[in-house]
Formats: C-alpha cells, structure tokens, sequence
C-alpha cells in the first residue's frame, strides 16, 4: 500500500485533482467529507463543536451551520484550533479505519486540507501538492463559490502559505492550467504513484515536473 497526502490552498482544485486520481484507480480518503460525519446530527462530535461554541452555530433543524462557524473561527486563529483539536481526532480515526480496508497493494490518497497546517506530512509515503497562484485561488472562490472578496481572503489568510506548501511536497501539480493539460499531469503522476506501490513504500525524492 502506498499512502499519499493530497493537499492544497483552498481554490487551488484539490478536489478535481482527487477526482481524476480516483479514475485512475486511487483509493480516496476525502478528509472534508469525513470532517462532515463526524459532526453530523446526534454524534458526539457536534455535541462537543456545541459545548465550546454555543448552540448559535446550530441550524433550525440542529445541524451544524458551516457558514456559520466558518465565519467565526476563520478570522480567529484560536477559535480555530479549538475546533480543529475537536474534529480532527475523530477524522484521524476513521481516516485509519477506511484505510485498513483498502487492499495491501491499493494507492490511497488522503485529501487532507490541512496537511501542512498540522505537520501531517510525515505520516504519507508521498505528499502531492496541488498548487496555484494565490489570484487563481481568489478568482475561484469568488467567481465560482460565490465567496465575498473579503471571506475568500479569510479563509486563504488562515491556511499556510504557497511556499509553505510547496516545501512540504514531493510532487508539485500546477493547477494554473487548462483541464486538459492538468489530466495529463495527473496522468503522469499516476503512473509514478502506481510503481511506487508496486515496491515498498518509502519516502520518495520529488518528482520534477
């Protein structure tokens, strides 16, 4: 098995990068979605996202308002840490759950927004890095999520910056591209991914784009 970290600035098009490794064959591990679960009604991570933030961050029918908190814990870094020392244990867990049931020879790819963030580099046998200037970034979360200007700013000023990333990374993926030459740059490092898996795992020199 090969274990690879996937990350990338918010905007930068993580997201359709997972979608065609999984094409490919990838195993994915989609870190936002299990986020999701974890604090999804009647579980006790929404029980304890409301003991530290207070029921206003509940919706009419009592699930978590994620516009809501994100508004309040991205412009506070310690909010933020709060939250995040709540949800990430559990994602963790059932990250590792989903991971002992892919094959021993599958290539599974954590996407994980935050991988830079909290120093989970060394956990992958390779960390792919999908990067884009920070005017792409900003341009699509606007024009395509409908983010404000000032929102889109927040949340890109509460993530690690593009070289913080980028010195994270064995594989770099520019995403400042047209969709066809991105498809054959995931092409290219499916193919290095899947003969790594073939021996065993390690951590790998980059690979030059």
């Amino acid at each position: 098995m090969l274990k690879v970290g996937l990350t990338g600035g918010i905007g930068a098009g993580k997201s359709e990068v997972s979608r065609l490794l999984v094409e490919h064959g990838a195993v994915l591990i989609d870190a936002d979605r299990i986020a999701r679960e974890v604090v999804a009604p009647g579980t006790e991570g929404l029980a304890a996202v409301v003991a530290a933030f207070g029921e206003e961050i509940l919706t009419e029918d009592g699930g978590l308002d994620r516009p809501k908190l994100g508004s309040v814990v991205f412009a506070d870094k310690e909010r933020l840490a709060v939250l995040n020392s709540i949800v990430h244990p559990l994602v963790g867990a059932r990250s590792r759950e989903l991971e002992q049931a892919a094959a021993a020879d599958a290539v599974v790819v954590h996407d994980v927004p935050l991988l830079t963030e909290n120093g989970l580099a060394p956990l992958y046998d390779v960390v792919v890095v999908v990067d884009a200037d920070p005017a792409t970034q900003l341009d699509r979360l606007v024009r395509l999520r409908g983010m404000t200007e000032e929102d889109a700013r927040a949340r890109m000023a509460a993530q690690a910056t593009r070289e913080q990333r980028r010195e994270i990374a064995d594989i770099v993926i520019d995403n400042d591209v047209p969709l066809p030459d991105l498809r054959r740059r995931v092409e290219e490092v499916w193919d290095d991914l899947a003969d790594r898996a073939r021996t065993a795992p390690r951590r790998s020199r980059p690979l030059q784009e």
